[in-house]
């Protein structure tokens, strides 16, 4: 069992050990050597030498595989689709984009930020509402403009966690900010303040699980410096994500801190199941309640 490789024909000579000359060469050498498999660069081949070797495969029980050779552009999320009866590469196909996946997550959503919202912000809105107007003046929750999927803007919610401020659109919280208030550092914690996003969930902006959203000046500002950033966003941004539990939240100190939270995104388009969000939302409920060192 297993792949045993033999060596290869060209139009152009060589004077490496596997090279066997010409492909017209390479019949007799398949017959004779018992070949099972043939694997083909299409592009080295004229179109007649390409289907005369796929007549010849059919004829002699010989399985033939074309090999795209633009190897630069493959992704780890390709696919191969039919269009009629056109093969044509998928660079970038994720599970996400299932009905499965469409459909199953979006009834999550729905119910688990119903709960939420039935369960817990119901009575703890109130409360916070009282804390909150009591140590600084301004509205309880903070609105704040993020792109959402396919870049499509959207109004995120949070319970306010500063003092009202001309910098909070453009300035994420640093650690040790003046600007957070007493109730304000609790809640920023413990993830409370991200609770009112599961308004958004039920409005359908967000998912419960998915790359968080970023403010739009760093959206702005990623999209020309960091490789693939944009990819994060052919999913709805989540309250929670892969990167968050992986530890690349808040702040961003250094480039790698971008960089590396921009490759768990796509790598959770790439690889989502159901199972991998139950990971990341219990995973972020333990982190919560031990409090994470990047919440400030």
């Amino acid at each position: 069992m297993g792949y045993r490789y033999l060596g290869y024909f060209d139009e152009n000579s060589s004077a490496s050990q596997t090279y066997h000359g010409k492909v017209a060469h390479s019949y007799q050498y398949i017959l004779e050597n018992g070949v099972d498999e043939i694997y083909c660069l299409a592009s080295r081949l004229s179109k007649q030498q390409l289907n005369d070797l796929i007549t010849f495969a059919d004829n002699n029980l010989k399985k033939i595989k074309i090999i795209p050779d633009n190897k630069e552009i493959f992704t780890r999320a390709m696919d191969v689709e039919l269009f009629n009866k056109i093969p044509i590469l998928n660079l970038r196909k994720s599970p996400l984009e299932t009905p499965y996946a469409v459909y199953g997550k979006r009834i999550f959503d729905v119910i688990f930020s119903g709960v939420v919202i039935l369960f817990i912000l119901s009575w703890l809105t109130p409360i916070l509402y009282i804390l909150i107007k009591a140590e600084s003046k301004g509205p309880l929750f903070f609105r704040q403009k993020r792109h959402g999927v396919n870049k499509k803007e959207f109004n995120c919610l949070k319970f306010r966690s500063m003092a009202v401020n001309s910098q909070a659109h453009e300035q994420m919280a640093l650690k040790g900010d003046s600007r957070v208030t007493r109730i304000g550092a609790f809640i920023r914690r413990t993830s409370i303040d991200e609770l009112p996003q599961f308004f958004n969930v039920l409005m359908g902006n967000m998912s419960v699980v998915g790359p968080r959203p970023h403010m739009q000046a760093h959206t702005f500002q990623y999209e020309t410096s960091v490789d693939k950033y944009l990819v994060r966003h052919y999913a709805k941004p989540g309250i929670t994500g892969l990167a968050q539990i992986k530890g690349y939240r808040g702040e961003i100190i250094e480039e790698r801190d971008i960089i590396n939270r921009t490759r768990l995104d796509i790598f959770y388009l790439e690889k989502w199941s159901p199972l991998l969000d139950i990971q990341i939302i219990t995973r972020t409920v333990t982190n919560a309640l031990g409090g994470e060192e990047k919440a400030y």
